[in-house]
């Protein structure tokens, strides 16, 4: 295993790149510590399969460098890295049984015999393909395929990491929630470093210590799924964590109050004056599970007209008009669900404000 550190690295697939909107990857400065279980997520284009090619050799990046403990490998190949990768489509050999197929990247290593089969059978354990060790890879399902080929990339126990690259996409929706937690027995058990690819924010906040999004060729932010939904550092997180998202109005601040077409939304005086200060656009954001909803005026309560309430089972999603734009609260089950007209609170220590799609913190 390995301690990964990119050192302002950026890649364009331009020979000749221009500005910033020629780059797949803008500065790239992060470390992935050694042991530890890491998530990139972001939507499709934001660059995560490009960093992650990156990290495992597929790619030399147009700058920066990357470092493999204090061993630049910039240049070198996967082989030379000695990293395993699983993508997204199993890859294996059908022909071969399964006990064949973990066996392979350990016997093209030349080890011995009983090593080789000690190994696999933990692994086959871990994931439990005992009872499908002597079958032919042909005739499995899809998740027992996508099984073998995450048992390819742990079987090998000297890896510096693994790399996942969407690895559940083609799993029915119903057998991810158990490879998920399997891999994350897997992690608990071996200690590798993992670093896992997805658009899922699901996968990614189940499986990982720390969940790095990105955003257009950007780490926006890192941190572990609680830091993420409570405190997002870009606009992005924000909409791209929870669901539904955090509530974003547009406004200006004045005094302790930010400003939404003329209705005042009370803040924390410290950050009223970080936004006061601010050169930029600003927007008031807001959590919907944190936007507190109340059938009935008081002091800091603002009128608003329901409009749809959804019921999801636990918890009911209410959609309100305030100053002509829509906002979504969460209402646990249990709680009464205004008809018409609603009074909702922003509290103090949940609101927060964006200059330019940046918290100010």
């Amino acid at each position: 295993m390995a301690r990964i550190t990119l050192r302002e690295v950026a890649h364009s697939y331009q020979v000749y790149p221009g500005g910033e909107t020629d780059f797949a990857l803008k500065r790239i400065h992060q470390v992935w510590e050694d042991g530890g279980a890491y998530a990139l997520l972001g939507p499709s284009g934001c660059g995560k399969t490009t960093l992650l090619n990156v990290i495992s050799g597929l790619l030399s990046p147009s700058r920066g460098r990357v470092f493999y403990d204090e061993r630049d490998v910039t240049v070198q190949s996967p082989e030379q890295r000695n990293i395993a990768q699983v993508f997204q489509f199993p890859v294996l050999y059908d022909t071969m049984t399964v006990y064949g197929n973990l066996a392979f990247p350990l016997k093209n290593r030349g080890l011995d015999g009983a090593v080789i089969r000690r190994r696999v059978e933990e692994v086959a354990e871990i994931l439990d393909l005992t009872p499908q060790l002597q079958s032919k890879a042909a005739g499995l399902s899809a998740d027992a395929k996508q099984k073998i080929s995450l048992g390819r990339g742990l079987v090998r126990s000297d890896v510096a990491a693994i790399l996942f690259d969407e690895p559940l996409t083609v799993i029915d929706p119903h057998l991810k929630w158990q490879l998920r937690r399997k891999l994350k027995e897997v992690h608990e058990q071996l200690k590798l470093t993992l670093i896992y690819v997805t658009h899922d924010q699901v996968e990614a906040l189940t499986f990982a210590d720390q969940v790095m999004v990105m955003y257009q060729g950007e780490l926006v932010q890192v941190g572990t799924p609680q830091e993420l939904f409570e405190n997002p550092r870009h606009r992005f997180v924000g909409y791209f964590i929870g669901s539904p998202g955090m509530n974003f109005l547009p406004c200006r601040v004045q005094g302790d109050a930010a400003q939404v077409d003329g209705v005042g939304i009370p803040l924390d005086p410290e950050i009223a004056g970080r936004a006061a200060a601010a050169r930029g656009a600003l927007e008031l954001g807001i959590r919907p599970m944190f936007l507190e909803v109340h059938q009935a005026p008081a002091e800091g309560r603002i009128a608003v007209r329901v409009k749809t309430v959804e019921d999801q089972g636990s918890f009911k999603i209410v959609t309100v008009k305030l100053a002509g734009y829509s906002l979504k609260a969460r209402l646990p089950e249990g709680r009464p669900v205004p008809e018409a007209e609603a009074y909702v609170r922003f509290p103090l220590d949940r609101t927060r404000i964006f200059c330019d799609g940046r918290l100010l913190s």
